[in-house]
């Protein structure tokens, strides 16, 4: 590409970032002081994202210019730079700044780690992201088991309100608290609030000799009626031309659902292991067809996912709302599961409020498709309060999304928040192996490398936890010297040119360039 055409289409571009700037101006002014900045350049990025830059790197490369790859965090200045140097080198003169609030690299590196110690509540850091770990049951019983997570590099202890009562929850807190007090660590509490559990119902299959078993078989074409009415589950029936005679039947713990899904939606049991889809529905039940079967049994309470289904569930259940004043006088942080939309964001504040609780950290947990596809909505929503942060909840995220697609989704996050100066929370499955068999595999040395570009790394549970921690921890400290965040190449995303409409009022501006 010449440089005449690279500075033509890149001089567009910025001005459309200038031309915009009083619309985003209006959209950031209800967000809290400590964002507002943050907010604008989340805006331009959103702008930028929405055209297809990769044609131009190359060609930025060979000029000697800084790439557009690296701008996440500051996305006006460094564009205007680039268009200023694209005129120096072709002898033409360059511009002063249009009167707009500008954001340097430095700047951007300095509120990402302002808004990340404020989250994190951080004093004195030996690296950049912080280590989380799942408590688990037993540590209500046993200080020992907190005191060696802290002494291996626990950071942040996350409790589970999905698992667990009060009585448990309240213990782990108050050992917590005393090992802050009696040693030099500063355990930062993190309280998960569970959401609405889209599981199937318990299953009983009547066997001999009184006894029952918890799981039907399934098999592909097979027909299964998905219910909301209370049934313990029924077996399918087939021929011996392996026809189907009698349909099989389960039941759902949230009956809601059956009202939102519709014919030809994907219902997905048991993290994504079989795949359904919907092919009659009536006021009462789904009849799905098994499309995919990677097991061949469907057990008691299994996990359901529903990737093209708007959900008209409440983000917090009435339990959640219960736990609200538990959570609020004793975390520090909060963990708010199936976030879906800006609304549940507001639900969430304006109840914190109701607990007096305002500056009590909120992370929001992207585990679904439609929460993914609202993250610009979501971010703005989240930061007219501070602080905030995201969480990439790659289990649940990936079985919607789809496995192809979960690598370029949770970059995609990075990216987003980068823009947004907001903290990650990189969760899910780091260091799985080792936590539970005392051994590492390859693939989960490389998924942690990876999740150095987030400021958070979350580890579950596991027989190991502790080596997995103190390996983590290693890690850690080689990798931060190397790298700060990711850049990558710059397609046009489709979750920043779904935004601009309804947050700026703007069609796709690409066609400009």
């Amino acid at each position: 590409m010449t440089i005449e055409r690279l500075s033509t289409d890149l001089s567009k571009i910025l001005q459309c970032i200038i031309d915009n700037d009083q619309k985003i101006i209006e959209t950031v002014a209800p967000i809290h002081p400590n964002y507002k900045l943050s907010a604008k350049n989340l805006c331009r990025y959103l702008l930028l994202r929405s055209y297809d830059l990769r044609n131009y790197h190359d060609s930025l490369s060979d000029y000697g210019v800084s790439s557009l790859a690296t701008s996440e965090g500051y996305v006006y200045s460094n564009l205007y730079n680039v268009v200023n140097n694209l005129k120096l080198i072709q002898g033409l003169p360059s511009e002063e700044p249009p009167n707009i609030e500008m954001i340097g690299y430095k700047k951007s590196k300095t509120l990402l780690t302002h808004n990340t110690q404020k989250l994190f509540i951080a004093k004195d850091k030996k690296h950049f992201v912080r280590i989380m770990v799942t408590l688990p049951v037993e540590a209500a019983k046993d200080k020992k088991i907190i005191k060696e997570l802290a002494e291996s590099g626990m950071e942040i202890a996350r409790i589970n309100l999905s698992h667990g009562n009060l009585e448990q929850w309240t213990k782990m807190v108050e050992y917590i608290q005393e090992i802050n007090n009696e040693t030099s660590h500063n355990i930062i509490i993190y309280m998960d609030l569970s959401g609405p559990k889209l599981r199937i119902a318990p299953i009983e299959i009547p066997r001999r000799k009184k006894k029952f078993k918890n799981n039907i078989a399934v098999r592909e074409d097979e027909h299964i009626i998905l219910t909301r009415h209370t049934t313990k589950g029924k077996t399918s029936k087939f021929n011996k031309h392996h026809k189907q005679t009698k349909i099989g039947e389960i039941g759902v713990l949230l009956p809601e659902i059956i009202d939102d899904v519709q014919i030809n939606h994907r219902v997905l049991f048991d993290d994504g292991m079989i795949e359904s889809v919907v092919v009659s529905k009536t006021a009462d039940s789904a009849t799905l067809r098994i499309t995919k079967c990677y097991k061949s049994k469907l057990a008691s309470e299994k996990g359901i996912n529903l990737p093209d289904t708007k959900l008209n569930l409440p983000a917090l259940t009435e339990r959640d709302i219960e736990n609200l004043p538990f959570v609020c006088e004793y975390a520090d942080i909060v963990g708010y599961s199936f976030v879906r939309t800006a609304s549940d964001v507001s639900f969430l504040q304006k109840q914190l409020n109701i607990h007096n609780a305002k500056d009590i950290g909120v992370v929001y947990k992207i585990e679904n498709k439609e929460a993914f596809e609202n993250l610009p909505f979501i971010l703005l929503e989240g930061m007219k309060s501070a602080p905030m942060g995201v969480m990439i909840a790659r289990g649940d995220l990936a079985v919607e999304i789809g496995f192809e697609r979960s690598s370029e989704v949770q970059n995609e996050i990075l990216w987003l928040c980068e823009a947004a100066h907001v903290p990650v929370i990189w969760a899910t499955q780091v260091l799985e192996n080792l936590a539970k068999t005392g051994i590492p595999t390859r693939a989960e040395i490389s998924d942690v490398v990876q999740g150095v570009h987030a400021e958070c790394i979350m580890l579950n549970k596991g027989p190991f936890i502790n080596d997995a921690v103190v390996l983590l921890k290693n890690i850690l400290g080689r990798m931060e010297a190397h790298s700060f965040k990711k850049k990558n190449a710059f397609r046009a995303l489709n979750v920043a040119q779904n935004a601009l409409k309804p947050l700026l009022g703007i069609i796709n501006p690409s066609h400009d360039v």
